[in-house]
C-alpha cells in the first residue's frame, strides 16, 4: 500500500479542505493525518496531509498531474506530493567539532532518521576516521579566501553527483556561498548557540558565563544569505546558574546542539516544515 504526503500553501479561501479531502476520496485514498494553519496577518493557508492509497494500482505520477490540473490550479496553490518510501538524501558538512556528527550518525545507524547519507564533506581531515567508522564516503575540500570559487565548485559537483536533496551543517565553520544557497534554498540546515547576536565571536559560552546568564540555548534554522537569520526550525534551552563553570556551559550547550539539530533534521526529512517568508510552519 502506497503512502503519500501532501504539502500545500496558498491564499486563504473557502472550500480548500473540502476540495482536497474530496480529491483524496476520488483517487481512493484514506487520510491518516491532516493538519492546517492560517496565518491571519498574511492571509495564507497551510496544510499537511498523509494518506494511504488503497488501490494497489494507483499511479502517483498520474495523481500529481490530476492534482495540478484541478485543485492546485483552482486555488493557486504551491504544493508538493511525496511518497513515504522516498528517503531524502542528506549531505553532512563538518569541520573539526565532532559532537553533532557522532550524534547524527548514531541516530542514523539506529534507524531514527528517515534519510540516506551518501557523503560527508569537510574543510579539514580531522573527522575522516568517524566517517570511516560509519562507512560513509568522506571528502575533504579545503576552503579559504584564496580557493573559495574552486571549493564551491567541488562542493556543488559532489552534491549534484550524489543527487543530494538537503544539506546539514553539523558545526561546519565556514560561511556557505551564495551560489550554494541559491541551489538549495530552504534546504540547508544549520545549528548554532542561541546567544547570537548578543554573544558573537569564537567563545560565546565564555562571554555568557562572564555575564552570568541564567539560560543557554541552541537554534536550528535554514541558511540564507543573511548570516544566522534564516527561518527557524527548532530551538531549546537549558537553565544554568552561578554554580556552573564555563565547562558546564559548554557541555550543556553541546548537548542542546545535538538534540536541536537532530529534531530539525527529523522534521525536515519527514516533510513537516514549510517556509513562508522568513518563518516556518512546523507540523509536529
Amino acid at each position: 500500500m502506497q503512502q503519500i504526503t501532501i504539502l500545500i500553501n496558498c491564499a486563504d479561501q473557502k472550500g480548500i479542505i473540502a476540495a482536497v479531502t474530496d480529491f483524496i476520496l476520488k483517487v481512493e485514498g484514506n487520510i491518516t493525518y491532516i493538519d492546517q494553519h492560517v496565518d491571519r496577518e498574511q492571509d495564507v493557508f497551510f496544510m499537511r496531509l498523509e494518506c494511504e492509497l488503497t488501490n494497489k494500482n494507483s499511479n502517483v505520477t498520474n495523481i500529481k498531474h490530476a492534482f495540478e490540473q484541478t485543485i492546485a490550479t483552482d486555488f493557486g496553490m504551491k504544493w508538493e506530493i511525496h511518497t513515504m518510501e522516498q528517503k531524502p538524501k542528506m549531505a553532512l558538512f563538518v569541520s573539526k567539532y565532532d559532537h553533532c556528527l557522532f550524534d547524527i550518525l548514531g541516530r542514523y545507524s539506529a534507524g531514527e532518521l528517515n534519510v540516506e547519507i551518501p557523503l560527508i564533506i569537510s574543510n579539514h581531515e580531522d573527522l575522516r576516521p568517524i566517517a570511516e567508522r560509519f562507512k560513509i564516503p568522506f571528502f575533504c575540500i579545503p576552503f579559504t579566501k584564496e580557493n573559495k570559487e574552486e571549493g564551491e565548485r567541488q562542493q556543488i559537483e559532489l552534491l549534484q553527483k550524489h543527487e543530494i536533496n538537503f544539506v546539514v551543517l553539523a558545526r561546519y565553520m565556514q560561511i556557505i556561498t551564495p551560489n550554494l544557497i541559491s541551489l538549495y534554498e530552504n534546504k540547508i540546515i544549520n545549528i548554532h548557540h542561541s546567544f547570537l547576536p548578543a554573544f558573537p565571536g569564537a567563545k560565546p559560552y565564555h562571554s555568557a558565563f562572564k555575564r552570568g546568564v541564567k539560560i543557554i540555548g541552541a537554534t536550528s534554522h535554514y541558511v540564507t544569505a543573511a548570516l544566522d537569520e534564516g527561518p527557524i526550525i527548532e530551538q531549546d534551552i537549558a537553565r544554568v546558574s552561578h554554580i556552573n563553570s564555563v565547562e558546564d556551559f559548554i557541555m550543556k550547550g553541546r548537548d542542546l546542539e545535538r538534540i536541536v539539530l537532530a529534531r530539525a533534521i527529523k522534521l525536515h526529512a519527514e516533510r513537516k516544515t514549510m517556509v513562508y517568508g522568513n518563518k516556518t510552519v512546523v507540523f509536529y
